[in-house]
């Protein structure tokens, strides 16, 4: 499977979306951040996700 993302301006910023296909086993009750991992001896990236913390 392979997605395509367009990378579109925001402000001073470049920005793009998660597509849903990506966030499916996530429960999306709960907030997640998602970390972009960049592996420099593969010249990849890799995406993860983690359930954000909350402030009390």
């Amino acid at each position: 499977m392979e997605f395509r993302r367009k990378i579109y301006r925001r402000g001073s910023s470049f920005e793009t979306t998660i597509p849903m296909p990506l966030l499916f086993a996530l429960d999306m009750k709960k907030k997640h951040n998602i970390v972009f991992k960049f592996n420099q001896k593969e010249n990849r990236w890799y995406i993860e996700f983690e359930e954000a913390r909350g402030a009390a």
